[in-house]
């Protein structure tokens, strides 16, 4: 029988492993980065001496910025890469994180902020739920498996991550059997069909608290490359080989009908799961595509549809959460394990 989620032991970060040095979890305040969730660690910024220290390899990437601080080439994947290793390690405890060559390497504090409020989407005005029985399903949670890495070490909750590229799953896979106690608490599926999300992946009568995605955007390759080459462009790098600074290749950037189609596949499939999972959620990368989704949550019979937005800076997002559950039902839902 599962367990309730149980509150943080005090002194102890969520998801800590046995012998592992505990770090305090970030306090509840303003963050100096406009729009980032209050409990986000990143909140003050990037401390590179301290980053640097963790992880020396950063060391050579680190400038003087025109404000006189340090910073990195934002532009360049390879100072990206080691910022996000440092980040991953000086913050979260996570050794031997990498990415293969060209797999999109994702912003840890914009990550991190989603999973912040969807803590806040379990919690619906109590306690957040905390603890290995909170299980999460990571639809295309790609090489950097950054979803589950950080909602383990935040809230220690339990992940199955899903995606269509045997390679990069491996690539996770890899990360896992570098950090003991990870592989317990993170399950890797491969998705056999590139036209499904939850066929395939959620098993007979699982049950998950919420499921997250960050779906492909464009609606083809050419397009994809289109939009590289107009952000390198714009940073006055000319088409840099139409490369992204953060890296991207496949499925992490496009599908057929881009991310308005995907995410309508998304809430049809969701529709057979309704009593298998709490909450679904997925990012939007575009507020263009709001009104018809919602539109489809409409017709899909959802009992709730929450839009959350977001902000990194002058960044601004959000992800769309349904529900099939009343909140009577959201309530009982502990009551059945």
């Amino acid at each position: 029988m599962a367990s309730k989620p149980r509150a943080q032991t005090p002194g102890q970060t969520p998801g800590q492993t046995p012998g592992q040095a505990p770090k305090s979890p970030a306090p509840a305040r303003r963050p100096a980065k406009p729009g980032l969730h209050p409990r986000n660690r990143h909140g003050d910024g990037y401390d590179f001496p301290r980053l640097v220290a963790a992880s020396p390899e950063l060391g050579p990437f680190v400038r003087r910025a025109p404000h006189g601080g340090p910073t990195i080439d934002f532009a360049d994947p390879a100072a990206v890469k080691a910022l996000n290793r440092a980040l991953l390690l000086e913050a979260y405890g996570i050794r031997g994180w990498d990415l293969p060559r060209g797999a999109l390497c994702p912003p840890i504090p914009g990550r991190a902020d989603y999973l912040h409020h969807l803590a806040d989407l379990l919690a619906e005005g109590g306690p957040i739920p905390r603890g290995a029985a909170v299980r999460a399903l990571d639809i295309g949670t790609g090489a950097s498996l950054i979803y589950p890495l950080l909602g383990h070490r935040e809230y220690g909750w339990s992940f199955v991550a899903s995606d269509l590229d045997g390679a990069s799953l491996a690539s996770a896979a890899r990360v896992l059997a570098a950090n003991p106690g990870l592989e317990a608490a993170i399950a890797l599926r491969r998705q056999p069909d590139p036209q499904a999300i939850f066929r395939n992946v959620v098993r007979p009568a699982e049950r998950f608290d919420l499921t997250l995605c960050n779906p492909p955007f464009h609606g083809s390759l050419r397009e994809a490359r289109e939009a590289a080459q107009a952000k390198w462009r714009k940073l006055g790098r000319g088409t840099a080989g139409a490369a992204r600074n953060f890296g991207g290749q496949g499925a992490e950037l496009w599908c057929e009908g881009g991310e308005a189609a995907f995410v309508r596949r998304m809430i049809a499939e969701s529709v057979d799961l309704q009593a298998q999972v709490r909450w679904f959620t997925t990012l939007v990368s575009s507020s263009a595509n709001l009104p018809a989704l919602q539109r489809a949550l409409r017709q899909a019979g959802a009992a709730e549809v929450r839009t959350v937005p977001m902000a990194q800076g002058q960044k601004q997002s959000r992800f769309v959460a349904w529900t099939f559950l009343d909140p009577e039902a959201r309530r009982a839902w502990w009551d059945g394990l």
